[in-house]
């Protein structure tokens, strides 16, 4: 971070914006002051499009006087209900409120809202690093508002609340999520008596409402290193609340001086490794000029992917408790955990409330395939097993190559390096069958509605059985993808099964 004076601080703000917003307040009667994040990320050298500004008086009302004094290009929405505006000018957004206190009741999350000053504003901030405030009136243009010291915590990269934490986190639940999305983020340390308030409060994340802890969520998953934060929710009980199934991968069992390994920390560097993989990735993409919010109507933005794939990696193992067995001659073992660890998925999903459709189907594709290219890889790697992966994984078979080799934490050097030679080679014959268009191909050119019209059949056990014995012929290379020699296969089978042609 870097420290600056009000006159640097005054320097930094010197646009026509903030300038206009001082103004129009002081033509009003009102304080006018640049407030929390925005404030720290100055001090961060942050880039940051969230500017939010708090006066003394109505923020609705300096809204609109400012919309006025910057003339058509501005563009005013005004909340009426929750007492806030926004002004959006030249791809700058700015969002006002007048300065409030705020008191909750024990089972609620929708604090009663009165009028306040600077102080009680300040007050009911969440961490002393979002508390800061700059004046924006001109006789105190730059002047530095910090009565809790957020720069020194910034500086010792502490999180850490303006009031005694049990209040804060009573008052809005929700914070104790932002204080270990902050933590993670910035790679702080959260002060020792606001964790132990963590502790002691987590059972209060039951008021809110999924759809906003979803959103912490998801900025704790896209943080450099998800695991921090991970940690922190398993370390407080918030993650035994809100993630049970991962929660209870944090168990070692031992039977006969024998013992699996940590699921939940294997989880955690399985996250990890697939974050590695995608910064790496988005770099390339970065140094070729390829846009890394770049969307189209078939797939999603890489940002949705990168968020996606490491729910995936999430998810990966949380069928292991349910599959949990001894076995006295394999030891302990954990047998179609991907099945079932799939069928979690929409469940997870739902409580959240995150996406059930095309983003649900991706992890859970990926959760239950996610076995595959493992199996394939400790044994032969043969053209046929690699075309049948591709045509089950479709288009998220290089996603599910990466959530597989980031699955490879051995601690035994020499099988991690074969896994991942093996995993090389894997890739190396996805390369080549891409080229040579094998996906175009593993479709038999004769498919379902032919076949039930040629037999005479509708939708069942039969056509399915005959489908799936074209298919097979074709991944294994048996019989070239063509009309003539399917069909003799087909009507081969067909006999078999006692079925005859219509005519």
């Amino acid at each position: 971070m870097k420290l600056y004076s009000d006159e640097a601080l005054a320097d930094i703000l010197d646009t026509k914006l903030f300038h206009l917003i001082g103004a129009t307040a002081d033509r009003l009667g009102q304080e006018c002051y640049v407030v929390g994040g925005y404030v720290r990320d100055i001090f961060l050298e942050r880039p940051s499009s969230d500017i939010d500004v708090v006066t003394v008086g109505s923020g609705i009302r300096l809204a609109e006087e400012l919309r006025q004094a910057l003339g058509p290009g501005a563009h005013l929405t005004v909340f009426r209900s929750f007492g806030t505006a926004q002004v959006k000018w030249h791809g700058q957004e700015v969002e006002f409120v007048g300065a409030r206190k705020e008191s909750y009741s024990h089972d609620s999350r929708k604090p009663h809202v009165e009028d306040g000053t600077l102080e009680d504003d300040q007050n009911r901030r969440d961490f002393t690093i979002n508390a800061m405030a700059i004046c924006l009136n001109r006789q105190r243009f730059g002047q530095l508002v910090d009565p809790f010291n957020g720069i020194r915590d910034l500086k010792d990269g502490i999180i850490a609340t303006p009031l005694e934490p049990d209040l804060t986190f009573s008052d809005d639940p929700l914070r104790m999520m932002r204080c270990v999305r902050f933590a993670t983020q910035l790679q702080f340390q959260i002060e020792e008596e606001t964790f132990a308030a963590l502790t002691r409060m987590a059972d209060r994340i039951n008021i809110v409402s999924g759809e906003r802890i979803e959103v912490e969520m998801n900025k704790i998953m896209l943080a450099a290193h998800p695991s921090i934060g991970l940690e922190l929710m398993q370390r407080c009980g918030l993650l035994q609340i809100i993630l049970p199934e991962l929660s209870a991968l944090d168990i070692v069992e031992q039977h006969n001086g024998r013992a699996h390994k940590n699921n939940f920390y294997h989880t955690l560097e399985v996250v990890e490794n697939v974050a590695s993989a995608q910064s790496s990735e988005s770099k390339a993409m970065a140094s070729d000029g390829a846009d890394l919010n770049a969307q189209s109507e078939s797939q999603p933005s890489v940002l949705n992917t990168q968020l996606y794939l490491r729910w995936a990696a999430l998810l990966h193992d949380v069928g292991k408790t349910k599959s949990k067995r001894w076995d006295p001659q394999a030891g302990w073992t954990f047998h179609n955990h991907n099945i079932i660890g799939a069928k979690m998925v929409p469940i997870v999903f739902r409580r959240l409330k995150l996406p059930m459709g095309a983003e649900m189907r991706y992890v859970q594709k990926l959760v239950d395939l996610h076995m595959r290219p493992i199996v394939i890889a400790d044994e032969e790697v043969t053209d046929s097993a690699v075309r049948r992966l591709m045509s089950d994984a479709g288009d998220d078979i290089d996603d599910l190559m990466t959530l597989c080799e980031a699955d490879i934490t051995s601690k035994n050097e020499g099988r991690k390096k074969l896994f991942l030679e093996n995993f090389r080679m894997v890739r190396e014959k996805l390369t080549d069958l891409k080229e040579k268009d094998y996906k175009r191909m593993l479709q038999p050119v004769i498919d379902g509605n032919e076949i039930m019209q040629m037999f005479g059949l509708k939708p069942s056990r039969e056509v399915g059985l005959l489908k799936q014995t074209l298919k097979d012929a074709v991944l294994d290379n048996l019989v070239p993808n063509e009309r003539e020699p399917l069909m003799q296969l087909l009507m081969e089978k067909a006999r078999d099964m006692g079925l005859k042609t219509k005519n």
